[in-house]
């Protein structure tokens, strides 16, 4: 099976509040961060782009049940998408429903190297709790990382840590898991003890402060491969760093 070659972006944030203009800073941001990006069509029944003369104002009026619809740039032959949905309280940390922004784009030279602005714009505007960027194939690799059972692994297949599911952790600040790029908001960084200068050292040489305190962090240089024993490793060593992510200290 052939991956699609796909950068996959996700915020997890507070849910949206009637016609909340955190959407449109979420598009503004991602905009301003990757150059000449234009998220002015929506998707038609049939898959073909229409063209949103009035995009903000379209916008806003379309904020329905905590979310709002796909925009994309139009382009077919490189397409990319965002949109949001919410996620009950029924299966968010801490009980609170959230809002989750789901964006993709091509992998290509000039997304990757945006990929840390461009998770920040998007995190920033919706005032996210935590995100993450990464391939587009994370979601099966850390789905085999979710307890489901108290008598499970210890180890995923890959012998990464299981991790909670998420309506298992006790607030929405504590990450779910780690991808590629990651961000963590002032409270999510302080929650599970980032930065610790002494530990962090290696982090530090790819994160950035945010704005608002946040932090963007890369844990490779390069996205992030699970069939890279470094990348792997890498991988590894932040979950023995940060075991509150994914609730590890927490009782099962």
């Amino acid at each position: 099976m052939i991956m699609p070659r796909v950068l996959t972006f996700i915020v997890y944030a507070p849910a949206l509040v009637g016609k909340d203009g955190r959407t449109l800073a979420v598009i503004h941001g991602m905009e301003k961060a990757l150059p000449g990006l234009r998220l002015a069509w929506r998707i038609s029944e049939g898959g073909r782009p229409i063209a949103l003369p009035h995009r903000d104002a379209w916008l806003i009026e379309e904020i329905k049940d905590g979310g709002f619809p796909l925009l994309c740039n139009g382009d077919e032959s490189y397409p990319v998408t965002v949109n949001g949905w919410q996620i009950s309280a029924l299966f968010s940390p801490g009980g609170q429903p959230q809002i989750n922004v789901h964006a993709e784009l091509p992998l290509d030279e000039a997304v990757i190297s945006a990929a840390p602005a461009i998770l920040e714009a998007m995190a920033e505007g919706a005032r996210a709790f935590w995100g993450h960027a990464s391939r587009y194939s994370y979601g099966s690799e850390v789905g085999e990382q979710f307890r489901r059972s108290a008598d499970g692994p210890e180890r995923s297949p890959r012998g990464l840590p299981m991790l909670n599911l998420p309506e298992k952790l006790p607030a929405p600040e504590i990450p779910c898991f780690l991808g590629w790029v990651n961000y963590w908001s002032a409270a999510a960084a302080q929650a599970i003890g980032f930065p610790d200068p002494a530990r962090d050292a290696e982090l530090l040489t790819r994160a950035r402060r945010t704005p608002s305190g946040g932090w963007v962090v890369k844990l490779t240089d390069a996205p992030l491969d699970y069939d890279n024993p470094a990348h792997l490793d890498a991988l590894k060593r932040a979950y023995e760093r940060f075991p509150k992510i994914g609730g590890r200290d927490s009782p099962r």
